[in-house]
């Protein structure tokens, strides 16, 4: 059970420390620039970097990571504002994947610069699923001794359990799945180790009490004692900080901290059908 963007509110962090505590989380991962990241941040949370590469501002030094840069913004060092343009451009060559290793490794150290011992890493927007960024960050990793990364592939069994996501989300989840046995492929290649694969990528904006539920009927009917699979989530209060960022996960990540609360608590532990773990445990 991994929350992302701790750090980008406090907000955010206030829900990831409250969901932890109830044991409805195991780990979450943290974006190094995030405006709140000194703001409660709480070590007693198993923590990974959360490579920010879209929508958000670099840590390395500017002239390593040109490439990155969103063009058209040169009085602001951000990076492009949508995937979307990322991949364009990625697929036009027009970003460096030496820089896109620079920015990983900007990103990670400056986290362990405080004292964190992560455990993994995984990447805002999953763009690590492609495999030019996935290469660059798992060359990073390994330089920075992280020992795991998100397998961001969600298997066609939860995908089936999840409903309400919108017909174009559902989609592209699908169609991005052929890059699967790449990620397995250059992840064993590098030594890392990685889960079976992540839950809740479809439901991103529509993870309710219903459809997590299903979800996790669906894995207990999978009847798999040796998988290991990631549930994905965003969960946090919406509050004047958070209004005021540039993303859609707004009231969605209420009814996400809604359901971790009610669900999982009661349905997952030691004993029960769902044993949590975190990375290190992998």
């Amino acid at each position: 059970m991994n929350a992302d963007d701790y750090g980008y509110t406090g907000g955010i962090n206030r829900a990831v420390q409250a969901l932890h505590t109830l044991g409805a989380l195991s780990s979450a991962t943290a974006m190094a620039t995030g405006n709140a990241l000194g703001s409660g941040l709480s070590t007693r949370v198993s923590l990974g970097c959360h490579i920010v590469l879209v929508d958000g501002r670099p840590a390395a030094e500017l002239s390593a990571i040109p490439s990155l840069l969103a063009p058209d913004c040169p009085e602001l060092p951000v990076f492009r504002p949508t995937l979307l343009r990322f991949l364009a451009d990625l697929q036009r060559g027009r970003i460096r994947d030496r820089e896109i290793e620079a920015e990983a490794v900007a990103q990670i150290q400056a986290l362990q610069q405080r004292g964190i011992q992560l455990t993994h890493v995984d990447t805002h927007k999953h763009t690590h699923m492609f495999p030019r960024v996935l290469r660059p960050v798992l060359r990073a990793a390994l330089q920075c001794g992280v020992k795991a990364v998100r397998n961001p592939f969600e298997p066609e069994w939860a995908r089936a359990a999840t409903h309400g996501a919108p017909w174009t989300r559902r989609l592209e989840v699908s169609l991005l799945a052929r890059y699967r046995h790449v990620f397995l492929k250059e992840v064993t290649r590098a030594g890392l180790r990685t889960t079976s694969g992540a839950l809740g990528v479809l439901a991103t904006g529509s993870l309710d009490t219903p459809t997590l539920r299903a979800v996790l009927a669906a894995l207990a009917r999978r009847g798999e004692p040796t998988a290991a699979y990631e549930l994905v989530c965003h969960p946090g209060y919406v509050d004047a900080e958070l209004q005021a960022q540039r993303t859609r996960l707004q009231g969605a990540r209420e009814v996400e901290r809604a359901a971790l609360a009610e669900v999982i608590p009661d349905e997952t532990g030691p004993l029960g059908a769902h044993s949590l773990i975190d990375f290190t445990t992998l």
